[in-house]
Parts: C-alpha cells; sequence; structure tokens
C-alpha cells in the first residue's frame, strides 16, 4: 500500500517549469535512436575494430562517448519503461519483460508535450499500457518507418520535437545484414565465450545486424542533413542492453547492463570527447526536461547530467543500481532475481534465488549454448562458464578495473580494503532496495501480476511441463 500511495504522489508532483518564452525557439530538438540487444562494446568507437559501425562512429566524432552508461535491467521492456519514466523498474512498476508501468504515472510524451513539444516514436515499442506512453506513433510496432520519419521532421510545424527510433536490431534471430563481411573463423572471441562453430556463426550474424542497424542510424542522420535540421538537434545513440549471447543480456555484468551512448549536440557538447561519468537510462528523461527548457522534478529516480554533457561537471552519480526478473521470461526459472549496485570500480551482485538454477531461452534451446555444454564435457574452461551461467552464489563481487568482464568472483576471498568495499556497497544496495519498495524475493514472486496476461500465460505452461516431466534441475 505504502509503494502505490508513493508513486500516486509521483504523479502528481512530477511537474515542470517551462522555459522562458523569449528563449523558446533556441530550444533543440531531440533525436533518441535506440539499438536493441547490442552488447556496449560492439561498435567501433567503443573498441571492436572487427564490427563495422561507421554512422556510430561518425556521431563518436561528432560528439560524447559515454563510457559508464547502465541500462537498469537487462531486458527490453523494463529498461525502455524506465528511460521513458524516469523511475527504477520497481518503483515504476514494470520490472518484468513484458510489462507494464502502474497506473498514473507520467512518461516521456507528458514531460515534453507540457514544454510545448511535439514526441513521437517509430519502431519498437515494448510497453505498457499504451495509454500511458502517449507517443505520436510513426508507423507500426516493427521497423522504423523512415518515410514517416522523413514526414515528421520535414513538418513545417513551429514547435520544437522530439523523436525516438527504435530499432529491431541486432535482436534475435539474427537474419538480417551481410555476413559475407563476418566471416567466422576471423572473428575474435571474447573471454566470456565458448570457442564453437555454432558461437563463431552466430557472431558473425549478431555483428552483420548490429551493421544494419547501423544503416538504420544512418538514414536517420541522413534525413536530418537533408532538412536542414542537424546543427539544431541533439542526438542520442543508445545501445540497449547486452546482446543474446550467454553472459550478456538477462545477467547484471557489464556486458548485459553497460550500455554503448552516445550524444552528438552541435555548440553543447565538444566533438570527439569522452566521459567516465556514472549514468542511468533513468537520468535521460531529467536531462532532456532540463535541456527543453523545464526542471526535473525532485521525485525521479533519474537526474539531469546535462552538465555533464555541456562540460561544467565530470561526474554524475556514485553509484548504479540495476535489476534482474527471471520470473515470467520464456523459458525462464520459477524464480531467479538478481539486483546489483557498481561504483566506478567494483560491482556486488546479489542472487536473491541462488538455490535455483537459472534458466532462459538460451539456456534451454538447441543452439549455441547447448555446443557450450557438449565441449563443457572434456574442457574445464568451458565448464566453468557453463557452470557460472547456470548456477551462481548468493553474492558476487567483482573488480572491474582488473577484471571487466567479471569472470573471477572475489566475495569468497576478498582483500582487506575490498571487504569494507563489499559492506559498503551491500549497504547501499539495501538502501536503494528499500526506497524503491523492492522487497527481493517476495517482490520477484509477484513479477506475473505486472506482465501482459498472454506472456505470463506462457510461463507458466512452460513452468507447468518441467514440473511434469521432472526436468527441474533444483526450482
Amino acid at each position: 500500500m505504502y509503494r502505490h500511495w508513493l508513486l500516486i504522489v509521483v504523479a502528481l508532483t512530477a511537474t515542470l517549469t517551462l522555459a522562458d518564452p523569449a528563449s523558446a525557439d533556441d530550444r533543440p530538438n531531440f533525436l533518441v535512436f535506440i539499438g536493441d540487444d547490442m552488447t556496449w562494446t560492439d561498435a567501433g568507437c567503443f573498441g571492436n575494430s572487427e564490427v563495422r559501425t561507421p554512422h556510430i562512429d561518425q556521431l563518436a566524432h561528432e560528439g560524447m562517448r559515454l563510457i559508464a552508461c547502465f541500462t537498469p535491467a537487462p531486458m527490453c521492456s523494463p529498461t525502455r519503461q524506465a528511460l521513458y519514466t524516469g523511475l527504477f523498474p520497481v518503483r515504476n512498476g514494470a520490472h518484468p519483460n513484458h510489462s507494464r508501468i502502474h497506473e498514473g504515472i507520467r512518461t516521456m510524451p507528458h514531460f515534453l508535450t507540457d514544454l510545448g513539444y511535439r514526441v513521437a516514436l517509430s519502431g519498437k515499442r515494448h510497453f505498457g499500457p499504451p495509454e500511458s506512453f502517449p507517443f505520436e506513433l510513426l508507423g507500426p510496432d516493427k521497423d522504423p518507418d523512415f518515410e514517416a520519419i522523413e514526414t515528421f521532421v520535414d513538418d513545417e510545424n513551429d514547435a520544437p520535437w522530439c523523436l525516438v527510433v527504435c530499432s529491431n536490431q541486432p535482436h534475435t534471430p539474427w537474419n538480417r545484414g551481410n555476413t559475407d563481411q563476418y566471416p567466422p573463423k576471423s572473428l575474435t572471441l571474447p573471454p566470456y565465450m565458448v570457442d564453437t562453430p555454432a558461437t563463431r556463426r552466430g557472431l558473425s550474424q549478431y555483428y552483420a545486424e548490429v551493421t544494419e542497424m547501423d544503416g538504420e542510424l544512418g538514414r536517420c542522420l541522413a534525413i536530418l542533413d537533408e532538412s536542414g535540421q542537424r546543427d539544431h538537434t541533439c542526438i542520442v545513440f543508445l545501445s540497449e542492453q547486452g546482446s543474446s549471447f550467454p553472459h550478456c543480456k538477462w545477467t547484471l555484468y557489464d556486458t548485459g547492463i553497460r550500455a554503448a551512448g552516445v550524444v552528438a549536440w552541435p555548440g553543447v557538447v565538444e566533438p570527439g570527447t569522452s566521459s567516465d561519468a556514472l549514468i542511468s537510462y533513468v537520468d535521460l528523461l531529467p536531462t532532456l526536461i532540463e535541456a527543453a527548457g523545464g526542471t526535473p522534478s525532485d521525485e525521479l529516480d533519474g537526474r539531469s547530467f546535462l552538465a555533464v554533457l555541456n562540460g561544467t561537471s565530470k561526474q554524475h552519480r556514485d553509484a548504479v543500481f540495476a535489476v534482474q526478473t527471471t520470473r515470467g521470461i520464456i523459458k525462464g526459472s520459477e524464480a531467479y532475481g538478481i539486483r546489483c549496485v557498481r561504483d566506478g570500480r567494483y560491482k556486488y551482485i546479489l542472487n536473491l534465488n541462488a538455490e535455483n538454477q537459472f534458466s532462459n531461452t538460451v539456456s534451454e534451446s538447441e543452439g549455441i549454448f547447448a555446443t557450450w555444454k557438449r565441449k563443457a564435457q572434456q574442457n574445464p574452461t568451458a565448464a566453468k562458464l557453463v557452470e557460472g551461467y547456470l548456477r551462481r552464489p548468493e553474492v558476487e563481487f567483482y573488480d572491474l578495473a582488473a577484471d571487466p568482464f567479471e569472470l573471477n568472483n572475489l566475495a569468497a576471498s576478498p582483500t582487506p580494503e575490498q571487504q569494507v568495499r563489499m559492506q559498503q556497497l551491500r549497504q547501499q544496495l539495501d538502501a536503494w532496495m528499500a526506497q524503491q519498495g523492492d522487497e527481493g524475493a517476495a517482490t520477484e514472486m509477484e513479477a506475473l501480476e505486472r506482465m501482459n496476461p498472454r506472456s505470463a500465460r506462457g510461463f507458466r505452461r512452460w513452468r507447468a511441463q518441467q514440473q511434469q516431466s521432472g526436468q527441474d534441475s533444483a526450482d
């Protein structure tokens, strides 16, 4: 009940102050381009020399790379709804996948429309309920409609605009793009992957879709150029959460929740720069509000990082937080909730249902992970990676400076200095969960109540089949 009333207060008090009308014409347009299931490392400007992302790279050349940008969840629906509400997933009600926010919560279209903006979205939606997200919708709920985007941008309306373009790439099934440019045998695998032919084929197909998505970004930039509005537009690129490879999406490792973020804004963001300020997706909405001339409400979880963009500050957050709700996902565990807190060097992960085996569509399908399991029967390195994906201790603690891919859990044997930091991070995590109304394992078990009925029914059928066949490992 407390959380219910808290959200009503948020909905009623998250108000804005309009900009001085004299300066209204100087307010920028906003183009926010969101990828779909792209690991943050997989762009040229973020260190991957093998994948071709010329338009992301050019945008980074024109603006600022956000190299410590994080999603609040490693799944599409919670990530997007946190982005649009400025509230973390449990607090806004959309912590499971295929979920919906609490009634009465205001979202990006509400806030920016109040400031005189036209607010539109083209491409993937994945939010609910629809009436809580009153975007001007350009085309159907699938690929971006570039003809509609061009019409929107070229509209003679004097109002400034915000356009969110949501690609469906490089989300599986990885069946788009030209794989010829990525011969599987020539690719370099990151250390969290098991080297099998299936892994290499999958990486080739995934990279092809990353390049396909980069081309969609290029089309949006071309439309801006042709309209003459490029110099008056703040452009934000976000890669969303990690890819569907094991150790990425559905996990709270950096390969699951760290995002490739780029912001180009002529006259405000210095070209060719980067920032290591800790930023969360929930911070984007208040940043756009402030850039649009409004005053973001203190009731939002997010805080504007406009000072980072304009170079007046190098710091933003002391820590970022994230949640994973496995209950309800396709072929998911009965419950496998995860919470984490990360500062500039260390990460503390709490596995709420560590007694259970982690499962999802990757672990339970005859695909890439199945080849990892077969190799694990003879290869100790593969066996460690497979076991680490399926079963994890209650607490994980990583030194990201020494172990950026989080393969060496220090929780059982920290140094005295690390032990102190572990305790401090746990206290921060506990305090954040309490502030969010997150009751841990109890909140996980309520996940199906927040999902759309069709997805919840599908999950229940899967669990019933598992129990009937006796194949549940430890759930």
